[in-house]
């Protein structure tokens, strides 16, 4: 059997006879000249990629400034919390992404653009990664493109990150960066290429936190195979772990001291939610299945339709399997045993279709890399997956522009609101230094005053950061939740007198405005 680092130095041409000169008489000439083609020095899909990353950042702030509008529910949090440079932000979620939120709003300002550029940064280095990391595998440029432009196919990259989503976000672009970063290790073993290994491992773990399974999972299929397994057995691994500790160590200290706000989401995953052993882990593996179903339904569909349009048929997938696609397939299968395992431990019963999008992101990997083994049948569909991605991208566009200012008719609606007018409401009775609310959606009053302190109930140090003139607001009810008003009495503060009613307009919203309540905040008397 070839070995893997034999293989990763081999031409994709050894396992496809693409690049003929018959290629353009293929329907999908859109799909061919992605594949192929060269702007100047850089592949025409990357350049694609750059201009559709280039495209939203410039087009979203644009439509919301000229709905008047804010942003939706992940982007307010971080507008919450990117002006502090702290080791946890609390609510369960990992520091990177607001750490890289800090340093784009200290370069940029504290604006809808600053998010924008966050946000597609990261997609752009995500997608471009696994890109890069399918090329020095040793596949051709299609193969790459097509792994590529597959990701694109999961409704949580091409439709969710569009208007929402953060952590994700961050979990796509580092589970991306970790997978060039092991193939770059199994081609050259020296000490930095360890050091930067082990950042990737850092990275992916401040990332989101489920990145470990994807950890654990690239270990597992590294040692599984005879040839790679050095890599992961020699004495310079050391170095990786040390470079990855370096990097957590300040979050895994702040969570070991902040455990309320590490587990402070937990119950989402709905630990031993029912009655009976069997029916808990029953009903646990069938949210889960439910969940994978709903993460990667698309992805299957097209590349079911693609091996029909490329004759494909299941006799075709008995050919011998390189190291190189062996790895992508068992860092999949790996993933997908240890989620099972981890369900059937924890007594997990709820999941959320993303929290599975480090353990199946490689799917499109996968499928493209076998489809490059089949000759002229794989490189038919590949055609059709990158065309379809493609088009989805484009086509998707209008409505992602159309979703910044419209939120949705859920939680996301609070991007509706004129929070330009709020905040002048707002401080008509004189100035605020800090807004507190049951919900981190006022970190959109930000866009409207930059030095504003924003406190939701999960903020850490919240008593410490709560500082007059301050005030407590809240939407649509006539009391805020008991948790904050809890918050604000532990940190030594009370209600001042009643409170007042504001109509802010909204966008697609009643014509009377959206009801807000807003509070004054006191210190209470010394005893």
């Amino acid at each position: 059997m070839q070995g893997i680092v034999l293989m990763l130095a081999e031409p994709a041409a050894h396992y496809a006879g693409a690049g003929d000169e018959n290629s353009l008489k293929y329907p999908m000439k859109w799909a061919e000249w992605l594949a192929e083609a060269r702007i100047g020095p850089f592949p025409a899909a990357i350049v694609m990629v750059a201009l559709y990353c280039c495209i939203q950042i410039v087009v979203l702030p644009l439509v919301s400034l000229w709905a008047g509008t804010g942003v939706g529910v992940d982007d307010s949090e971080q507008l919450m919390y990117m002006r502090f440079l702290w080791a946890g932000y609390g609510g369960s979620q990992p520091p990177l992404y607001s750490w890289l939120g800090w340093l784009t709003s200290s370069v940029f300002g504290t604006n809808i653009v600053t998010l924008k550029i966050l946000k597609y940064s990261l997609i752009f280095i995500g997608l471009t990664s696994v890109f890069v990391a399918v090329r020095k595998l040793g596949y051709s440029q299609r193969t790459a493109v097509a792994s590529m432009f597959g990701l694109w196919l999961f409704p949580q990259v091409i439709w969710e990150m569009q208007h929402t989503l953060s952590h994700s976000v961050a979990a796509l672009c580092f589970s991306g960066v970790l997978l060039l970063a092991l193939i770059q290790l199994l081609q050259r073993k020296s000490p930095l290429t360890y050091a930067l290994f082990g950042l990737a491992l850092g990275a992916a773990i401040l990332a989101k936190y489920n990145n470990f399974i994807l950890i654990a999972a690239m270990l597992a299929a590294t040692l599984s195979l005879r040839e790679a397994r050095q890599v992961i057995l020699r004495p310079q691994i050391v170095i990786s772990m040390v470079v990855a500790l370096l990097v957590c160590v300040p979050t895994l200290y702040w969570n070991a001291t902040h455990p309320g706000e590490l587990l402070a989401r937990s119950y989402k995953f709905g630990i031993d939610d029912g009655d009976g052993l069997l029916l808990i882990r029953w009903n646990g593996i069938v949210d889960l299945g439910e969940a994978a179903l709903n993460f990667a339904i698309l992805p299957l569909v097209i590349f079911a339709v693609a091996m029909l349009a490329g004759r494909v048929v299941p006799s075709m997938f008995r050919q011998r399997f390189p190291d190189s696609e062996k790895l992508v397939w068992r860092i999949l299968g790996f993933g997908i045993c240890i989620t099972i395992i981890l369900v059937l431990a924890s007594g997990a019963t709820r999941f959320q279709d993303r929290w599975l999008l480090p353990i199946l992101l490689f799917l499109p990997v996968a499928f493209a890399i076998r489809m490059d083994a089949l000759g002229d049948n794989g490189r038919t569909a590949q055609n059709l997956t990158i065309s379809v991605a493609s088009a989805l991208a484009i086509l998707i566009m209008p409505a992602a522009w159309a979703y910044q200012v419209y939120g949705g008719s859920g939680l996301g609606r609070v991007a509706r609101l004129d929070y330009q007018t709020f905040y002048r409401d707002l401080t008509a009775d004189g100035p605020v230094k800090t807004v507190t609310s049951d919900w981190h959606w006022v970190g959109n009053l930000r866009l409207a005053d930059p030095d504003l302190v924003v406190l939701g109930e999960e903020v850490p140090g919240f008593a410490a950061l709560l500082q007059e003139p301050a005030v407590l607001v809240w939407l649509d009810k006539p009391s805020p939740e008991p948790d904050i008003l809890e918050r604000i009495h532990q940190a030594g503060f009370d209600v001042d007198g009643a409170s007042r009613s504001l109509r802010i307009p909204e966008f697609f919203g009643s014509t009377d405005g959206r009801l807000v309540t807003v509070a004054r905040l006191k210190k209470q008397d010394a005893k």
